[in-house]
């Protein structure tokens, strides 16, 4: 690895972290002709992942897409970024796990639509109405129905 600052090959390492998940290595490095110091990290190589959309087009997996969507969805409610964050990395891990390189987008907007069903109902039906395009109110209305029942059903199971 070439220091950012002389160009020199030869470095030493004086330090390495391990992220909170585990997912990449920090290093501090020093390098032997300039002593300045740098950091670099190291991530995983992950296999690009082809999602397999609705209309059949195939187009490399975005994570900023997830994040996008999951955070319109919690927008103005009491959802915290920490549980965003933990959505946003369990859908990952389903993705990622996956033997094939594609994936229906429609398995990774069910998935997000179960966590936020737990995380906050209303969310929920903010992403679904996006997601399951909605072509009516009654259509919407069916779906607040069952989430309304589940709910009186889960209040009878206590």
């Amino acid at each position: 690895m070439k220091c950012p600052f002389c160009g020199f090959e030869e470095n030493r390492v004086i330090d390495s972290r391990t992220s909170k998940e585990g997912l990449s290595v920090r290093r501090r490095r020093e390098c032997v002709e300039c002593n300045r110091r740098f950091t670099t990290y190291e991530y995983i190589e992950k296999v690009p992942v082809l999602i397999i959309k609705r209309d059949g087009r195939r187009e490399p997996y975005n994570r900023q897409k997830i994040v996008e969507g999951i955070a319109l969805a919690c927008k103005k409610r009491p959802v915290p970024v920490e549980k965003i964050d933990e959505i946003v990395q369990t859908v990952e891990k389903f993705i990622f796990s996956q033997e094939s390189g594609e994936l229906e987008s429609s398995d990774i907007g069910n998935l997000i639509m179960d966590l936020l069903k737990k995380a906050d109902e209303v969310s929920y039906i903010r992403f679904a109405s996006v997601y399951r395009q909605f072509k009516d109110m009654k259509e919407f209305m069916e779906e607040l129905n069952k989430l309304i029942n589940n709910g009186r059903q889960d209040v009878k199971k206590k």
